[in-house]
């Protein structure tokens, strides 16, 4: 097994605040604001603080879709938060998410505002709002709610656990990277035997479970996400393939995906979105930087 050093943890640990690398502004033990902002705010009653992660593209695909089907209350301002800057920890963010993650959502059609962290706590927040991509009866809405919370406890392994230890972080160490393979690989085994029957994740209809997992394991089932499509094998799992290709095709999904995006080719990174004309107007491809 290959290791960096042998490490003996010791009685009390210490943060070293240069210990993370490109993480060190993003990690650390401690919670609240580090500083004072406010939070710009936007023409809209539903204001977004995100990035374009797997995360925040949930949300700004779910607010696409409601707006294709002619939903104009679902009308948003998403508005950048630049968390490797560590903008995520400014006294106005942290006023909207304590938790200090990105995607925040205040609902400024309330009075007063509303505010909802945790991205699948969002997409619940808007399904019931709108009154759409969630299931009425109880045991459609049921198993739609078991596949959103599912995610929210897979997505960590994947990200935190597989991504970090295979694509970022700076040794590569055999046992993170097995132990994490390991759980990605039953994660698209599990998926691709759901959708064998199923169109969608939580039986026929297209919901909020679909628009949960799709950032997370459909990037991954296309190779786009961490560098690691041949290394799982993606293409060995024909159901979440078939699936993966159908979202990736909506319109909605087209949108939201590169809201708040700062990487990438320039025509897929929208960095703030204030109006549906901003997709063909502002991505970083028509502002030439």
């Amino acid at each position: 097994m290959m290791t960096d050093k042998e490490y003996t943890p010791p009685k009390v640990w210490t943060w070293d605040p240069e210990g993370n690398g490109i993480w060190s502004k993003i990690n650390r033990p401690i919670a609240g604001p580090t500083h004072d902002a406010t939070l710009p705010v936007g023409k809209h009653p539903l204001q977004l603080y995100s990035m374009g992660t797997p995360n925040g593209q949930k949300v700004t695909i779910l607010l696409e879709e409601l707006l294709a089907l002619g939903i104009s209350d679902a009308e948003y301002d998403a508005h950048l938060i630049r968390i490797g800057e560590g903008e995520q920890f400014s006294s106005g963010f942290v006023d909207v998410n304590p938790n200090s993650k990105i995607p925040a959502l205040l609902d400024r059609s309330t009075s007063p505002a509303i505010r909802v962290f945790e991205s699948g706590a969002i997409l619940l927040y808007l399904a019931e709002k709108f009154g759409h991509f969630l299931p009425k009866d109880l045991a459609g809405r049921t198993e739609v709610v078991n596949w959103l919370f599912w995610l929210q406890g897979a997505a960590p392994y994947l990200g935190g656990g597989f991504g970090h230890f295979y694509h970022y972080a700076p040794v590569k160490l055999e046992y993170a990277i097995d132990r994490f393979t390991m759980e990605a690989k039953r994660h698209l085994d599990l998926l691709n035997r759901q959708l064998a029957n199923h169109r969608y994740i939580a039986g026929d209809e297209y919901s909020i479970a679909d628009i949960a997992i799709w950032p997370w394991y459909g990037n991954l089932a296309k190779g786009q996400q961490y560098g690691a499509g041949e290394f799982l094998d993606v293409l060995s799992y024909p159901h979440l393939q078939r699936w993966t290709q159908e979202i990736d095709q909506r319109p909605a999904v087209q949108r939201g995906r590169i809201v708040n995006r700062t990487w990438g080719e320039p025509s897929e990174q929208l960095h703030e979105r204030h109006d549906a004309a901003d997709f063909e107007l502002r991505t970083q491809d028509k502002l030439g930087s």
